[in-house]
């Protein structure tokens, strides 16, 4: 485990880690000193730091998950289904694609991507249903849908299903009514910090990979970790994502690029803690999830410092940061170095105060879905529509992405694409990314709708309002009712796109909604106008 910066991040490694070492932050992290954040911070944070030492308790957990794992695999049950979002998911994904192991991670609302995860042989499926709240709508809606599954197809839910969440949340209650097996998490840990914790071993674990290796490797970690020097990769990597200090001021976003690494999809978990516990009060730090060929990094941008997470850390150009170490240990050290850089720029790393403004307006979405918006205007099967942004006497998809992207601070500015798509049928709507940043020369993040709305959301609404946000809506081949509730997953994924929009433009921020009839055909469109 290794963290090696150039440049003004070095620069602002040197004029800070000092001072950390002599506010002894690493020793007090790891004590779990929930002072550390400010006065106002204290009373989350005091109830939000279970993960320092969630790998060092998770040694029982972990022989509990393998012991399941057989008695599944005895059962011929060897296809596992992952229903959660946020943090619940992405860290499952994280681990399970490094092993090179399967997991269908089934982190949408959107009706084509349930309806690929049902068509799986569910004689040979069991389904892990994490959530911490226990309320959260998705998974709530997932869960019925794969009971209906079961039980029409006459296998046991209760044989098939196994439930992670918080003690005393409203789904361990349902689930101990059913007879589910149950995992409860440490409800001293967050969502975007739990990869150690149950909601990332049991999917992980019941899919193949190797989790105690996993375990071992944070233990090691953890030690390193919790010394008080100059040397400790969390102070050096909490500094250099913070850029307090220095010559070029502030610089309020990285680029997380995998260089070379064994580590599959590492940014967009790194991406989702990040900007969820820095984005709020206006500041924050904007990640963006980067290769090697991005734009970003040809485009000399005065905001933005790369992070390249590599196999093995080597002295980076000029303004980088180069990361290595196991996947255990690279979890441990960058929820570390978050908490530090939320402590060196004055924020609560544990709150997340703007994430529920979406859901209610999703709610209310939902409540009055008949009402819907009407298209401002239709082209080529592509309806449109805006929210705090001007597109008078504009009659086309190109003119509106120009009209959008003309929004854009060429200082400060960014650009977010979110996708509420099916990403198993058309993954490459993500190359939309790349287009507009060859375009703008400016950062730009993608994420895949809902499933951004519990991370990187946080930050369009709490962190600098700098974004112009790009929303691509799709048709579903075949709408699918959520059992036992009054409406679908179609109404359900366009209600919290339109609620996200709304909260948008509440802030004054600049919303370009696209809704595609074929989607396949839509994003070659798109590319081709941008």
């Amino acid at each position: 485990m290794q963290v090696i910066a150039s440049g003004t991040a070095a620069a602002a490694v040197a004029n800070t880690v000092g001072q950390l070492v002599n506010d002894k932050v690493a020793s007090r992290i790891a004590a779990k000193d929930f002072t550390l954040w400010g006065k106002e911070a204290e009373a989350e944070s005091s109830i939000r730091l279970g993960w320092v030492d969630s790998a060092v308790v998770a040694d029982d957990l972990v022989e509990s998950i393998l012991q399941l794992k057989k008695e599944f695999n005895a059962k011929g049950v060897n296809r596992f289904v992952l229903c959660g979002m946020g943090g619940s998911s992405l860290a499952p994904e994280v681990i399970t694609r490094t092993a090179n192991v399967e997991l269908v991670v089934l982190d949408s609302t959107h009706p084509d991507q349930i309806g690929a995860a049902l068509a799986g042989d569910l004689n040979k499926t069991a389904v892990i249903v994490s959530s911490k709240s226990g309320s959260t709508v998705e998974t709530d809606s997932q869960k019925r849908i794969f009971e209906k599954a079961f039980t029409d197809a006459g296998i046991d839910k209760v044989d098939r299903i196994v439930v992670v969440t918080d003690p005393g949340s409203p789904m361990e209650a349902a689930a101990k009514a059913d007879g589910y097996r149950i995992f409860n998490a440490d409800p001293t840990v967050g969502g975007r910090y739990s990869a150690l914790t149950a909601f990332g071993l049991v999917p992980s674990g019941l899919a193949g990979a190797d989790i105690k290796s996993l375990i071992s490797d944070a233990q090691a970690a953890a030690k390193i970790l919790a010394v008080d020097t100059e040397q400790n990769p969390g102070l050096i990597l909490g500094a250099a994502l913070a850029r307090t200090s220095g010559e070029m001021g502030y610089r309020d976003k990285i680029g997380i690029v995998a260089d070379g690494t064994e580590i599959v999809g590492f940014g967009d978990w790194a991406e989702q803690l990040i900007a969820e516990s820095t984005g709020k009060q206006g500041k924050g730090v904007l990640p963006l999830v980067l290769t090697p060929e991005s734009a970003e990094l040809s485009s000399g941008l005065a905001d933005l410092v790369a992070v390249y997470v590599q196999q093995d850390a080597k002295v980076p150009a000029l303004d980088a940061v180069a990361v290595s170490g196991s996947l255990g240990a690279q979890f441990l050290l960058w929820e570390y170095a978050t908490v530090v850089a939320s402590r060196l720029i004055g924020i609560n790393p544990f709150d997340q105060p703007d994430v529920e403004s979406a859901k209610i307006a999703a709610r209310g979405m939902l409540e009055s879905r008949d009402e819907q918006v009407a298209a401002l205007f239709s082209d080529n099967g592509v309806e449109v529509r805006a929210t705090a942004l001007s597109l008078d006497g504009v009659s086309s998809v190109s003119a509106a992405v120009a009209a959008f992207l003309s929004t854009l601070d060429d200082d400060e500015g960014y650009v977010s694409i979110h996708a509420y798509l099916d990403r198993t049928s058309v993954p490459e709507a993500a190359e939309l990314r790349d287009a507009i940043a060859n375009r703008t020369r400016r950062p730009v993040t993608f994420g895949w709708g809902p499933r951004f709305l519990h991370s990187t959301g946080q930050y369009h609404k709490g962190g600098p309002k700098q974004g112009v946000y790009l929303q691509l809506l799709s048709s579903a081949k075949q709408d699918i009712a959520v059992p036992g509730r009054d409406f679908t997953f179609g109404e359900l994924i366009a209600s919290q796109a339109a609620g996200d929009a709304k909260v948008l433009g509440s802030h004054s921020l600049p919303v370009l909604t696209l809704t595609l009839a074929d989607a396949k055909a839509a994003i070659d469109m798109l590319k081709s106008v941008i």
